[in-house]
């Protein structure tokens, strides 16, 4: 039999493209192919080729990324599988199902368009997620990462990727060049592909804060975040027709002590807004206990501070102005606000 001989009676025009150059020894079978015809397909100047243990690519030469990925998922999740395609005359193109496996790290980022992880095919290794207790070993360019709990998979031009923030994380733990960890720390925000926090909440779960060109990068992170979110901040007040506050100020009693900082004000109505862009770190309790005696204190002086958080900016800033306009108006009907001096931040 040479690599042009169908397979079987039982053809795999229900398969997609992909998946009819790549399979299972154990889906081989069910085509009729016996474990000793794919071996000798698979010799070293033969038509086929083992990409992984159980899993043949059916055609010689290099891989495509493409291919990699579909071997890489296929050997990830062959034991939670039949192995056995679904009968020709299914309707809809086959998509097999990737029990409790999806792909994170470089590749998962590489399949949501991040420049900055390169392509699927220059990639050395692509990293799956599966369960703590699976018995599965790394080998090939198969990188297998254990967790004790799955995040939601997403899907990504029909592959289970893990969420961005678990994605960034995972290829950051195998990064030592600082600017490679701050090339994707920045394209994630700058992308819109997720908010600063949810990047940090994942690096803190996975202990890499305490790495210093980590730490370094989330500086930037940060810093790259709040300016966006000042940037969203400005558009809702202007885009909506808020009146116009004062900006990025320091409120104190007169001749009293400082009351903290706002990203907003407006001194007639006594509304403030405060940007919430704190990261989870190990200081976080003693931060948010910051953010809230400061809270406390400026309403029990009269003045209303509406709370915003960047992911509230950028996927409902229409409600957030409704949020400020609604405060603004408020203002008629409470007692007036203690005067504090208002100065430049």
């Amino acid at each position: 039999m040479n690599h042009d001989t169908p397979l079987s009676p039982r053809p795999l025009s229900h398969l997609s493209e992909v998946h009819r150059r790549v399979l299972t020894t154990a889906q081989l079978r069910a085509h009729g192919v016996p474990a000793a015809e794919v071996n000798e397909q698979c010799r070293p100047d033969g038509p086929w080729q083992q990409l992984l243990p159980g899993v043949v690519l059916l055609h010689p030469g290099p891989p495509t990324g493409e291919e990699r990925l579909q071997a890489v998922l296929t050997y990830a999740a062959r034991e939670r599988t039949t192995g056995v395609p679904v009968q020709p005359g299914a309707e809809g193109p086959h998509r097999p199902t990737y029990a409790e496996t999806m792909v994170t790290g470089l590749a998962a980022l590489a399949l949501y368009g991040f420049t900055s992880a390169g392509s699927l095919a220059s990639l050395d290794q692509i990293d799956v997620l599966v369960p703590r207790m699976r018995r599965l070993r790394s080998t090939g360019c198969a990188r297998i990462l254990r967790t004790p709990a799955l995040p939601a998979a997403r899907q990504v031009k029909g592959v289970p990727v893990a969420p961005v923030p678990r994605a960034v994380a995972d290829a950051v733990a195998g990064l030592s060049d600082a600017n490679a960890v701050r090339r994707l720390l920045t394209e994630a925000v700058r992308g819109a592909h997720c908010e600063p926090a949810a990047v940090v909440r994942e690096l803190n779960d996975a202990k890499l804060l305490s790495r210093p060109h980590v730490v370094d990068a989330v500086d930037s992170l940060l810093a790259e975040g709040r300016a966006i979110a000042e940037h969203r901040l400005y558009r809702m007040v202007s885009e909506y027709g808020l009146p116009d506050p004062v900006w990025n100020v320091d409120l104190r009693l007169p001749g009293g002590p400082h009351l903290g900082g706002l990203d907003a004000y407006w001194p007639g109505q006594a509304v403030a807004v405060e940007l919430d862009t704190r990261a989870p770190r190990q200081d976080d309790d003693a931060l948010w206990s910051e953010y809230a005696r400061k809270r406390e204190h400026l309403e029990r002086l009269g003045i209303t501070v509406v709370h915003i958080t960047p992911r509230k900016l950028r996927e409902g800033l229409e409600q957030q102005a409704a949020v400020v306009r609604t405060a603004l108006m408020a203002a008629a009907d409470r007692d007036p606000a203690a005067y504090v001096v208002v100065l430049p931040r």
